[in-house]
């Protein structure tokens, strides 16, 4: 095919959509179904209108071939392990009698069986259940959702790919399941899961796919030889499936590296590539081994991540010389739209100028049809879109919000010695144990408190007038005071004010900063029924007044145990926005460290002793490739010292992070310098407080002994356990004892019974410990 034929048979088409639907439909019937409020039929049919709303509106957007399969009530990996059969022994009696119950019992746990594990979806704030395999786990294909969902848009008259997690990704994201040896490596059940996948294939063609997509977006991570031989073989088996739909074999979030020859020389029909941010690279890589001749690519071009509108000028001259490596080549996002907000048009507040220059998942799928025609009919189709869109990047390129000259300079201007601490860790702890007087094995909370829909309504109340700014401030008065006065009967030695001002973490700051803009219905998954909106980081960063000293202030001034103060820090800030992709990621840290720094010295200045600075993302935006992370780490690890290093020895600097594979950062962690780090632990048994021992972390640690992310209590029997396992990495003196996360999502009661719990146990361990130690 010549490139002239090429360009003429461009499509457009993307990986995946929103599930939520406009109004988080989908969030408030699986809640309901949870509640009982909500039958298994009717949530199915809200989830089947939903899957029919993003179909048709991509259709009519100009989209020639819909995914199918991405759709979920809770999680897509999940979603695979139900597929493949790969149910947890504990979980196979609910599955057995409701599947629909079994399926959320397997995501949220119940009181009697805890849940699968849970961390980050590469370096997205989107969370997936860890699939649980050992050398005993036998495969069964259950192609009942894939196929029914295909069914749904044929019938509908539409062109429809489905979407499988591909199975060396599956691998690969799998973990040893209780009671099978940690160095068991799932990857060795290759062979064994390739016919499930055969399986599903031919089902999935029966029903009518002529293509299916595998995704493998493990592939674009540093992959051993074994690994990509591994690859090598799913893919060569595969392809001479004679029973089969095409295949599409699509990565995303990084460049492909050694496993572009591998996949590029498989015997499938067609690649997915991602050639957006670190990914660009694919565009030479592909060149350099000869492109794809005879196959398909699907060019992902437009950054399904971020929000910024694309720049059509740039993505047009990559797509042009994409036209003479592959057979034919279509238009697409560099992955699944799932990891951006549904529709721009719903936004009122932001100012209109603004709004030029942001592209939600409506707006995406309209640049990507809008690049299909002008590859296919030729730039000259799409001259007004071509001549907005350079508007659109030089009002924003222009725009006062972008170049702040007193904010520039500021951060020029910072010195190592801003990134230090007066004193080492040692004079640092004796000098916080003198003045805090805490007992072994401290306890406390992360920081928030449940969000009860009175707190919400009282927000509400002073967005619509029908409460003034005074009577806000007597309802959050009382609701801390009401925290406060529970920490103090379970006998929590720390406290905090529970947040109930708060909306989000990081919203609530971005809110109070300037260069932040905020959305109404900009939601986007994080987990099951968990949406957030991320706030859009714009331009440059400062703080005009203190953001969390008033509530922090008056919080301590009702109670002599000391109350924390809680601020999220710089990465985190960067990392659940839309951060603003028109200069480094490391120039914008900063700027926001500097803008915390001051409220951190505010807040001791105020009396504070105890501040935490969460940095939950820290790991999860980690580079993917292993030659990036030496960049991010020093850029991310200054950016916390320079928020927390200008307060004296004595106040106690915490951290806290959670969701996310730690091992591979501990050094970092050391480099924070943080005196106190509190650490996800309860769903992976400690794993975390074994390795930081190993790397002979230095200073105290809080590995998390109640999971806060199901509804179950653990018992105090199973928080002494954890505990116990615990003591044997990390010496008492440097023990804290606390749950994984904050408690915003959970419900009182179950928060009660829980800390009580978790403070019974930490007095009983306590009690236990030589004389010597305490």
């Amino acid at each position: 095919m010549t490139d002239k034929s090429a360009a003429a048979a461009a499509r457009a088409t993307v990986h995946g959509y929103p599930r939520q639907g406009q109004n988080r439909e989908l969030k408030k019937a699986v809640e309901g179904y949870w509640k009982g409020t909500v039958g298994a039929d009717a949530l199915r049919d809200t989830a089947a209108g939903l899957r029919r709303t993003n179909w048709r509106r991509l259709a009519d957007a100009g989209v020639h071939e819909v995914p199918t399969g991405d759709f979920s009530y809770y999680d897509h990996v999940l979603d695979t392990s139900v597929m493949v059969g790969a149910i947890p022994a504990r979980h196979r009696a609910a599955v057995a009698a409701d599947a629909l119950d079994g399926y959320f019992a397997m995501a949220r746990g119940t009181q009697e069986v805890a849940p699968l594990e849970m961390t980050k979806w590469f370096d997205t704030n989107y969370h997936y259940l860890v699939p649980e395999l050992g050398p005993e786990t036998v495969f069964t294909a259950d192609s009942t959702k894939p196929v029914a969902e295909l069914g749904e848009a044929l019938a509908l008259g539409l062109t429809a790919r489905p979407v499988l997690v591909g199975p060396v990704t599956y691998l690969l994201l799998a973990k040893p399941a209780p009671g099978v040896a940690p160095d068991f490596e799932p990857l060795t059940l290759l062979d064994r899961l390739l016919p499930v996948y055969a399986e599903v294939l031919a089902d999935l063609r029966a029903a009518g796919a002529e293509w299916a997509q595998l995704d493998e977006p493990a592939l674009v991570e540093d992959r051993t030889p074994a690994e990509l031989e591994a690859t090598t073989r799913a893919y060569r088996g595969l392809g001479a499936l004679t029973d089969r739909p095409k295949l599409l074999v699509a990565s995303y979030f990084d460049r492909l590296g050694d496993a572009l020859p591998v996949l590029a020389g498989a015997p499938v029909e067609g690649l997915a590539l991602d050639f957006t941010g670190p990914a660009a690279a694919n565009l030479d890589a592909l060149a350099a081994v000869g492109g794809l001749p005879g196959k398909r690519l699907v060019a992902g071009v437009v950054n399904g991540r971020n929000i910024w509108i694309n720049d059509f000028e740039k993505s047009l001259s990559v797509l042009g010389t994409l036209l003479g490596l592959a057979d034919r080549v279509d238009v697409s996002s560099s992955c699944s739209l799932l990891h951006v907000p549904l529709d721009v048009t719903a936004e009122r507040d932001i100012d209109p100028e603004i709004l030029r220059w942001l592209a939600f998942a409506r707006q995406k799928t309209e640049e990507i049809v809008t690049l299909a025609r002008g590859l296919a009919r030729g730039t000259d189709t799409i001259a007004a879109e071509l001549a907005a869109n350079r508007a659109d990047l030089a009002s924003r390129a222009g725009s006062a919000l972008t170049n702040d000259p007193v904010v520039r300079a500021r951060a020029t201007a910072v010195t190592d010695a801003d990134g230090r601490r007066a004193a080492p860790y040692p004079e640092r702890a004796t000098a916080q144990r003198a003045h805090l007087g805490l007992p072994l094995l401290p306890t406390t909370t992360i920081g928030s408190f449940p969000q009860t829909n009175e707190l919400r309504t009282a927000r509400a109340d002073l967005r619509a007038g029908r409460i003034d700014t005074a009577g806000y401030d007597e309802r959050i008065e009382a609701e801390i005071r009401e925290v406060l006065s529970f920490q103090e009967k379970a006998g929590l030695d720390v406290l905090v004010h529970g947040e109930p001002e708060r909306n989000d973490m990081v919203q609530y700051f971005a809110e109070q900063l300037t260069g932040y803009l905020a959305t109404r219905q900009g939601w986007v998954q994080s987990y099951g029924t968990r949406y957030v909106r991320p706030p859009v980081l714009a331009g440059d960063i400062s703080r005009p007044e203190p953001m969390t000293v008033r509530w922090t202030t008056y919080a301590q001034s009702v109670t002599d145990r000391p109350v924390k103060g809680m601020l999220t820090g710089p990465v985190t800030m960067l990392a659940w926005s839309f951060v603003r992709d028109d200069q480094p990621l490391g120039d914008t840290a900063r700027q926001v460290a500097l803008a915390l720094r001051d409220e951190v010295n505010d807040l001791e200045a105020a009396g504070t002793s105890v501040i935490q600075v969460d940095e939950p993302a820290l790991r999860e935006t980690l580079p993917l490739r292993a030659d990036d992370r030496p960049a991010y780490l020093d850029w991310a690890t200054e950016a916390f010292r320079i928020t927390t290093s200008g307060v004296r020895p004595a106040t106690q600097v915490h951290t806290h992070m959670c969701y996310a594979e730690f091992g591979d950062i501990v050094q970092a962690i050391k480099d924070l310098d943080a005196d106190v780090i509190s650490l996800e632990a309860a769903r992976s048994h400690m794993q975390v407080a074994d390795e930081l021992a190993a790397a002979g972390y230095p200073r105290e640690v809080g590995p998390g002994v109640y999971d806060i992310h199901s509804p179950r209590v653990p018992s105090a029997h199973e928080a002494v356990t954890l505990l116990r396992k615990g003591l044997e990495a990390v010496p008492a003196e440097r023990l804290w004892v606390n749950p994984d996360c904050g408690l915003k999502t959970r419900g009182w009661t179950e928060v009660r019974a829980s800390l009580e719990n978790l403070v019974e146990a930490a007095r009983e361990v306590r009690g236990t410990l030589p004389t010597s130690a305490s």
